[in-house]
């Protein structure tokens, strides 16, 4: 999805978006699984506790820097804070469906049966929530905040990463065209990159995340 933005640069806003969408598909993938638990992969794996951890980050840090910085701004018009306060209503629906997903993860009596509802729905909501920010909310961040503002809400991103930066990075460029690679990290500083390159990709590849870390009980469960 492309749109002209002449204030903000928005290439780390699609890469998370990328992002978030591409482990949604290797968590379909998963609970579409007969050959092992999803439960198991789920509850063992790196994988799904980055997705929680990443997403939740992403989403305070707009909840935190974006949308009352918006609101503010567009005080009055009532179609603009319409669309904000459905931005913070679908990131308000996220939190509690992984925690029901966490909740059918440990359950064994009825959360097998309940995990592939859970995170169909997890796919759904996440994923037209990212669509209908892409489609309206983005280009209105592009004409109301300033280039402090937007800096203000990377900074948030960051801090709240800390120390995961040498999981983060590497997590967000997984699975992506070297083009797209090259464009993300070009608009980073040098010594970034080139942890990225020698340490962090390595590292995170070797993490092998959705691989889950005692596969050899999980026939036990």
């Amino acid at each position: 999805m492309s749109q002209d933005f002449k204030n903000l640069d928005m290439t780390m806003m699609f890469a998370i978006h990328d992002a978030l969408r591409r482990e949604l598909e290797r968590i379909a993938r998963i609970t579409a699984r007969v050959d092992e638990d999803p439960r198991h992969v789920l509850s063992t794996a790196v994988g799904w506790e980055l997705f929680k951890k990443f997403l939740t980050i992403h989403h305070t840090s707009e909840d935190v820097r974006i949308w009352p910085v918006m609101e503010a701004a567009l005080a009055g018009r009532d179609s603009e804070l319409a669309l904000l306060a459905d931005m913070e209503a679908e990131h308000g629906v996220i939190d509690p469906l992984l925690a029901d997903i966490d909740a059918a993860l440990a359950d064994r009596d009825s959360g097998p049966e309940r995990l592939t509802g859970l995170t169909d729905t997890l796919y759904t909501k996440l994923g037209a929530h990212l669509d209908h920010e892409e489609r309206d909310a983005l280009q209105l961040m592009d004409i109301t905040l300033s280039q402090q503002q937007w800096q203000d809400f990377s900074a948030e991103q960051r801090t709240r990463v800390g120390d995961d930066s040498a999981r983060y990075l590497p997590w967000m460029l997984d699975d992506i065209d070297a083009a797209k690679v090259a464009n993300i990290l070009g608009k980073m500083p040098e010594p970034l990159r080139n942890a990225y390159e020698n340490d962090w990709r390595k590292a995170y590849e070797d993490l092998d995340i959705w691989t889950p870390k005692t596969a050899s009980t999980s026939t036990s469960r």
